[in-house]
């Protein structure tokens, strides 16, 4: 399905029935990375899985920041009806759910936080010279701004009340002390960091999670 967010045509699909639940992908991938987790999530929530402005399927604007694309969940949730509405986010769609927490914290119930980082500053030396090599290969100009953006302060983390469950993999691509960092900040978290698994392989075309979210998405946060 598509919709018209803020001059931008997006594309979602809509599966499961129960409570809403908005899933954003990251950086350079659609909403079908969420494919095998979605199937298990749709017996209990009502899933919208947004392609992001300039991926998969939805308009190629030119235009892009996660601002932009902050902007623009702001402006679907609205649209819809949803908030407040429970929030997952990967990667770039992470970040994304943290800046809507900073702009309007009413519209979101609870997010899974997975894989965020807040600077670029963030990568450890090694991943910066892999994600060279692999913005070579994918060649897509979008890519490139995770080496420019976001800039968001640790400090801002505390204005956000939304209960969040911070996800890494003990292998991500961030210095180790950034998540943790990030889930004892944000005033209402948990932290949970996926043993042997890096930035994708616990969540990218996989269910690992499944149990995981679901008792956190339908039940009581305790730290």
């Amino acid at each position: 399905m598509y919709i018209q967010i803020n001059g931008v045509k997006l594309y979602y699909d809509k599966i499961g029935s129960g409570p809403p639940l908005v899933l954003a992908h990251g950086n350079s991938d659609n909403h079908h990375i969420f494919d095998t987790l979605s199937l298990k999530l749709t017996k209990h929530f009502t899933m919208y899985l947004l392609d992001s402005r300039d991926h998969g399927l939805s308009e190629k604007t030119g235009a892009w920041s996660y601002e932009a694309m902050a902007a623009d969940l702001d402006g679907f949730i609205a649209a819809l009806g949803l908030e407040p509405v429970n929030f997952l986010g990967f990667s770039d769609g992470a970040i994304v759910g943290l800046l809507l927490g900073l702009r309007r914290p009413t519209a979101l119930k609870r997010m899974a936080l997975l894989g965020a980082n807040l600077s670029p500053a963030d990568f450890t030396e090694e991943a910066v010279v892999f994600l060279r090599q692999l913005g070579r290969k994918v060649n897509s100009p979008i890519f490139q701004m995770i080496f420019e953006e976001p800039h968001i302060e640790l400090e801002s983390l505390k204005n956000i009340p939304t209960p969040c469950l911070v996800v890494a993999g003990e292998k991500d691509l961030f210095k180790p002390e950034v998540t943790p960092a990030i889930a004892n900040t944000l005033p209402n978290a948990r932290l949970l960091i996926v043993k042997g698994h890096d930035h994708i392989s616990y969540i990218v075309y996989n269910d690992l999670l499944y149990k995981d979210l679901l008792k956190f998405f339908r039940s009581s946060l305790t730290r």
